[in-house]
């Protein structure tokens, strides 16, 4: 802890110096959009990365990647919209075929719904789509109350039955999957299968370094917190993509969502150890075909933990995508996408 502080100390001497004020309030003011990632944040993601070991490994994985590609400069097309469930405004999205089975897709962290845009239109070619933020969580309104899995739980079974939702094919990465596993080990779950990954579902989870930090350190949790969600943002796309690199309009999206809440991530990851365990004996029940994804080169949450929750579901798969990192749907999108289509399929 005496190295950190004396780390981040450097560090906020350097970002005194490193950029005129005035350069940076016209690059602010010049940037149509409500945030952005400034200087400022990334030298302190860089900072965080100085002790984060899983980056270096990740920086050579895409300076090898031939499945890099440039920074998307698409405008997102899913139609967003927001209605009031079970009390809570609940941002989500509905589109593709109106007559095709339906796939229900739940927001990973710390991005939103918005993250499925790149496999949106592939998918709504056969499905119909329906997708929302966790409440708390992206577009989503909610406090601390509602971070545990089983809360988070409970609203998706409001949300399929306030939605008419019959018999979905429920998408789920990372904080969607316990969320997602939690639901379908209820006796009353009405989804057909299930497709989950990159998120925790064992007590012992097999994590990075900047999970345990923020699971079990109060000091790296208020250098995430002065930092703010620019550099937590940044920071995460340094450790999760290998190929994939968002546009303005995507990253202004995930700090939205991240402002001014960084307690409800923080209130996540520190019940971790109490939510895990309250899941994990629920795992057996879930008997729903389920098909679980996680990319290789995953530095949140390690493909190991995948190994074993498919070892704990009774009627599991695996499928572990590669060249890949924590943010699979983006980082092969092309791959994830033609995988929910064969799943979704199969299993009609």
């Amino acid at each position: 802890d005496r190295h950190n502080r004396r780390l981040y100390s450097v560090v906020s001497r350097l970002q005194c110096t490193a950029m005129p004020p005035k350069t940076y309030m016209a690059r602010v003011c010049m940037s149509p959009l409500p945030h952005r990632i400034t200087w400022f944040d990334r030298l302190n993601a860089s900072a965080l990365m100085l002790v984060s070991p899983e980056w270096p490994a990740m920086e050579l994985l895409r300076r090898a990647s031939r499945g890099r590609r440039p920074p998307r400069t698409t405008a997102v097309t899913m139609p967003l919209e927001s209605d009031t469930v079970c009390g809570v405004k609940v941002r989500f999205a509905r589109g593709g075929r109106t007559d095709g089975p339906t796939v229900l897709l739940l927001n990973p962290l710390p991005q939103s719904i918005v993250a499925f845009d790149s496999i949106w239109q592939i998918l709504g070619r056969d499905f119909r789509l329906v997708a929302y933020d966790l409440p708390g969580f992206g577009g989503s309104e909610g406090g601390e109350d509602w971070m545990s899995f089983s809360r988070q739980a409970a609203f998706l079974a409001d949300f399929i039955a306030a939605k008419g939702i019959d018999n979905p094919h429920i998408v789920a990465p990372d904080i969607g999957m316990p969320t997602a596993l939690a639901y379908a080990a209820q006796t009353d779950c009405r989804a057909k299968s299930l497709m989950v990954g990159d998120g925790p579902c064992m007590v012992a989870s097999s994590n990075g370094s900047l999970i345990e930090k923020i699971i079990h350190s109060a000091f790296w949790r208020a250098v995430m917190q002065v930092a703010g969600p620019g550099a937590g943002i940044e920071g995460a796309y340094r450790l999760c993509y290998v190929n994939y690199q968002p546009s303005p309009e995507e990253t202004s999206d995930y700090i939205a969502g991240l402002a001014g809440r960084m307690n409800n991530m923080f209130r996540w990851f520190i019940d971790y150890p109490k939510s895990l365990a309250w899941l994990e004996p629920l795992l057996p029940k879930v008997t729903l075909p389920t098909k679980i994804f996680w990319g290789d080169a995953d530095k949140l949450l390690f493909v190991d933990n995948g190994t074993r929750l498919a070892e704990v579901l009774p009627n599991a798969s695996l499928a572990i995508l590669p060249n890949c990192g924590h943010f699979s749907y983006q980082d092969q999108a092309e791959r994830f996408a033609a995988m929910v289509r064969e799943w979704v399929v199969e299993h009609e």
